[in-house]
């Protein structure tokens, strides 16, 4: 049931999660305590969204000043499935029919660009109202055949086989990427390897959402253990509740709150952030038991009361849970992908994973059936990570060592650090 509805949109070539005010200001407040001036002169860029509709324009511009930003740059999509469903932000003015039209269904793609935000309507207080001020009396230049440097269409290159208008790869979106110091964005989950690439955070400073299962991409998993990308301050254990366009289709067994402040919501689990911004949580060191305290007190039945197994082809022992890493291990131990949650890389060091780093395994299985005491039984299928020795034979198990093993989930290999 987890990926359900994350399954269900991209079956339906709509992965359009819009992302919560407080999911970003819990987020990005953590970046802020860790280092107050970390935006400040910065240009940020937010491609692949509405910037009328966007939480996260409407969050940097209402903070524009707050975190002394250099430029904030927005692009919308052509076309977008949200519009107007979101903010109370429009550049459409409904009392003017061509644009009730255009409110209804965006036709043009644009992109907005500031480098100030003042009390433009001069009431005495500098908001979000001074922004949609601002931007509504640019498009009226617009509307007169004037050029503006705030507001513009975007066209596009998809005439010469590119991309559409608002699309990141785009010629357009590219060449403000090239200005850009850092990309914040919730980019479409089923283009997430692809955005990672185009954004770049060898080069650039990035803040993006993705789900957990990210870790393991060949295009990922490299950056995480070199330490040049790392999962964001709020935990993936927790999952996200995202804005949804009208007509979502949930899943059958979908049990969720389908609502948040009155508008559609999805919850993804196992979502969160992905960053190479420096926050105060990655540096907090895991408080940790001996390996003897955890067989002896731990919590999960797994652990309690049994000697920590070892891979069948890995040199490593299984870690089934982040809490039951023993604190006087000074060997390779293979631990859930929700470790990175809890991960300080001045404690631990990353050196693989099963399958998907580059640690390659000492032994290989087939999924052959096998007859066991008068019955035919099959082997586990599917991708082969770390597997650890079984009591007995049994479903999941394979056969072809001439004792049992099974499969665990991916896992990541990890070292103490001296």
């Amino acid at each position: 049931m987890a990926n359900a509805n994350l399954t269900n949109a991209r079956k339906a070539k709509n992965d359009e999660f819009y992302t919560q005010w407080s999911d970003i200001e819990k987020e990005v407040n953590a970046y802020l305590e860790f280092d107050e001036n970390v935006f400040r002169d910065k240009t940020i860029l937010l491609p692949a969204d509405d910037p009328f509709e966007s939480n996260f324009f409407k969050y940097f511009a209402t903070h524009f000043n707050d975190f002394g930003l250099k430029k904030l740059i927005a692009t919308s999509y052509d076309p977008s499935p949200i519009v107007n469903t979101q903010l109370e932000l429009s550049l459409f003015d409904d009392n003017n029919e061509q644009d009730v039209g255009m409110t209804r269904k965006i036709s043009r793609a644009y992109r907005i660009e500031l480098t100030d935000v003042s009390d433009f309507d001069e009431n005495g207080r500098i908001n979000i109202d001074d922004v949609e001020a601002k931007l509504l009396a640019e498009k009226k230049h617009i509307d007169k055949g004037k050029k503006s440097k705030i507001l513009g269409y975007l066209t596009g290159d998809e005439s010469v086989g590119g991309y559409s208008a608002g699309d990141f790869r785009s010629a357009e979106v590219t060449k403000l990427r090239d200005e850009a110091d850092m990309i914040i964005t919730n980019p479409p989950f089923s283009l997430f390897r692809e955005f990672l690439s185009w954004a770049n955070p060898l080069e650039k400073r990035i803040l993006v959402i993705g789900n957990m299962n990210a870790i393991t991409y060949k295009e990922v998993f490299p950056l995480i253990k070199d330490n040049k990308l790392w999962i964001g301050a709020t935990n993936f254990n927790v999952g996200m509740y995202f804005y949804v366009p009208e007509g979502f289709q949930y899943s059958k067994t979908y049990k969720f709150d389908r609502e948040k402040n009155g508008k559609p919501a999805n919850r993804v689990p196992g979502t969160g952030w992905f960053t190479n911004i420096d926050h105060g949580r990655r540096h907090q060191p895991l408080s940790l038991m001996t390996m003897e305290d955890n067989i002896k007190f731990s919590k999960h039945t797994q652990v309690q009361g049994r000697e920590y197994d070892k891979y069948d082809n890995y040199d490593a022992i299984e870690i089934p849970y982040t809490d039951s890493i023993p604190s006087d291990y000074d060997g390779v131990m293979g631990v859930p992908i929700s470790f990175l949650d809890k991960y300080n890389p001045d404690q631990f060091e990353i050196l693989g994973g099963d399958g998907f780093g580059d640690t390659p395994p000492t032994k290989t299985y087939s999924h052959k059936a096998k007859v066991v005491d008068g019955k035919r039984m099959k082997s586990q299928t599917g991708t082969m990570g770390a597997v650890i020795r079984q009591d007995a034979f049994g479903k999941g198990t394979f056969f072809d060592v001439g004792y049992p093993v099974k499969a665990v989930y991916k896992r990541i290999f990890i070292k103490k650090r001296s």
